[in-house]
């Protein structure tokens, strides 16, 4: 076997020297200031020509009033889980666990029983999902193979005051039950 042994050269690289200026980096301070102010009077300079009612100068800084203009969300948005239900007012989900099995946070957690309706093998006993740890993927809804979830209730104001209040169980997905947020216990 008369195979050719390869050496690795080395070469070493001189650094250069560090001097009391890179030490304190007073260039990188100076140099962020820079960008900032040149972004405070660009925008200064675009809203003073828009008051003015020059529109040529491009857009300024835009403020969203949200609670007074909440945001218009596309149809493709993915906001709060919803299940849906059969026919019959069932749920429509077989518990075939794939939307827990993808899920890249692992905030769904599905318990399994037989169903009493012989077309059905399985049924869902409880379906939670922890929207304090959800990334909102969409995931989920991909895996499913019966399009018993959707991410369309076009609902983000998501908010709670406990861990606990945050995790919907079935009743809350399906919209049978409203969620009640339960108030803060300190006076």
């Amino acid at each position: 076997m008369g195979g050719v042994l390869m050496a690795i050269t080395v070469r070493t690289v001189k650094r250069p020297e560090r001097t009391f200026a890179t030490e304190i980096y007073l260039i990188e301070i100076l140099r962020g200031l820079g960008i900032t102010f040149r972004h405070l009077f660009v925008n200064l300079f675009r809203h003073a020509m828009k008051a003015v009612g020059l529109k040529g100068f491009g857009p300024g800084s835009v403020t969203i009033q949200y609670p007074e203009d909440p945001a218009v969300f596309g149809k493709r948005a993915r906001t709060r889980h919803r299940l849906l239900k059969r026919d019959d007012g069932a749920p429509r989900c077989t518990a075939c666990l794939l939307c827990e099995t993808i899920c890249p946070a692992k905030c769904i957690h599905i318990t399994a029983e037989n169903a009493p309706d012989v077309r059905v093998e399985k049924r869902a006993k409880s379906f939670d999902i922890d929207l304090g740890l959800c990334v909102f993927c969409g995931y989920c809804v991909e895996a499913c193979p019966v399009d018993a979830i959707h991410m369309d209730a076009n609902e983000v104001e998501i908010s709670a005051y406990s861990r606990k209040d945050m995790i919907w169980d079935m009743p809350e997905l399906l919209g049978d039950k409203p969620k009640q947020a339960s108030r803060p216990s300190w006076p």
